[in-house]
């Protein structure tokens, strides 16, 4: 197993609580890491029926036999189990006790926040940063190569074909997260639904034109783009909120956590075909979202990620305020630098002024080239150094 950035975060939170939570999507090394940090605590996997059985039949029992602590995976599988957690975490609050991974974000957040609030430190592990998939032999210097292949572990680790492990997991997801515990009837609409939802990765989310593209009412998509949100599939990324008086659009963009998953619901089989394909800045956009997000989430930071968009069309891609600045990031997937990179940066920067720290707004450029240059007004960051880029801090 290669480190995994979140893995201090995790250690640092299991000396402060009786219980830790670590959730993300499936497959994206959550057990790998658990049993990794912690060798010497029993490992429990509800998925098992029987293992699943016996913690719902007998959980009073099932605990008993864990007074030491163990690793509890997909928890979410029987949220009754952690009621009775509570009453065995109050009676014994020792520190590391149990760690907790789930695969589904809102459902066993809520169980979480029901039963043990205060008692468990949440954390998300969201597939390889691009600074982790480095540490493979098999790493990729070709920008559409990186993008098609995406970012979960099993493809670098066990070096299988993204299109075979995609399909594996995609059918994985449907009928074990979407049919068993998400409780959707119809998984070829839902299917479609996935393919059109990748299809818009990187734009405005609307509800309204999705359901209609794909034969079901707002409310049905509006529930399914959650069941998206809640096995970490999809997210909502938010408008941007300032104190400008001309308002600005207030509909979420959607955004991919994965672009090899973008990739695989578009049909596109080989990088080559992403090279010349029309979505590709869309999805060199979530991309480039998706690795911000992890250098904030695996250090244990909240995303923090807005977009900017007004009522004249001006858009920012991505809009960062860490300790009171203000980053505002464009994506270009062209390899080479041209004036009109720059255009709405700076219309931002001349609306919204400073951050709330007082300096003026960070302009910043990730392009699909080799070249990183500092403008006067924009630095200019290479797709390649994404992850050598301070996105915790003001940056650097």
């Amino acid at each position: 197993m290669i480190p995994r950035v979140l893995q201090a975060k995790l250690l640092a939170a299991a000396r402060k609580f009786p219980v830790v939570t670590v959730t993300g999507p499936r497959q994206s090394g959550k057990t790998t890491l658990c049993r990794a940090v912690f060798p010497r605590k029993a490992y429990l996997s509800l998925e098992a029926p029987d293992v699943r059985a016996f913690a719902l039949e007998d959980p009073r029992g099932f605990l008993g036999n864990s007074r030491d602590g163990a690793i509890l995976d997909e928890v979410q599988r029987a949220p009754q189990l952690l009621s009775y957690l509570q009453t065995e975490v109050e009676a014994r609050p020792v520190r590391r006790r149990f760690i907790f991974t789930g695969s589904a974000n809102l459902a066993l957040l809520e169980s979480v926040s029901q039963s043990l609030a205060g008692r468990t430190a949440l954390l998300n592990l969201l597939p390889l940063s691009l600074d982790e998939i480095r540490l493979f032999p098999a790493k990729s210097d070709d920008l559409f190569e990186v993008l098609w292949r995406g970012s979960y572990p099993a493809v670098f680790d066990r070096k299988l074909s993204p299109q075979d492990w995609y399909a594996s997991y995609v059918g994985t997801y449907l009928e074990r997260d979407v049919r068993l515990i998400l409780n959707i009837g119809d998984l070829a609409a839902f299917q479609t639904f996935l393919r059109l939802c990748a299809g818009r990765s990187g734009q405005l989310l609307n509800l309204s034109g999705l359901g209609a593209d794909c034969g079901v009412t707002h409310n049905t998509g509006k529930f399914w783009i959650s069941v998206l949100e809640a096995s970490f599939v999809a997210y909502r990324l938010a408008p941007f909120h300032s104190t400008v008086s001309k308002r600005l659009v207030k509909t979420p963009k959607l955004h991919f956590y994965d672009s090899g998953l973008v990739c695989y619901f578009l049909g596109i089989r080989n990088p080559a075909q992403l090279r010349n394909h029309p979505l590709r800045g869309g999805i060199f956009e979530t991309w480039v979202a998706s690795e911000i997000l992890k250098a904030r989430v695996h250090r244990g930071l909240s995303p923090g990620l807005t977009y900017f968009r007004d009522r004249k069309g001006t858009e920012v891609d991505l809009i960062l305020e860490p300790d009171g600045d203000c980053v505002a990031v464009e994506t270009k997937s062209g390899q080479t630098v041209a004036d009109d990179f720059f255009g709405t940066l700076e219309a931002f920067s001349r609306l919204h002024g400073t951050g709330r720290a007082g300096r003026p707004t960070r302009q910043i450029v990730v392009y699909g080239g080799n070249e990183k240059q500092q403008r006067s007004g924009a630095l200019v960051l290479p797709w390649f150094m994404m992850d050598r880029f301070d996105w915790v801090g003001t940056g650097s």
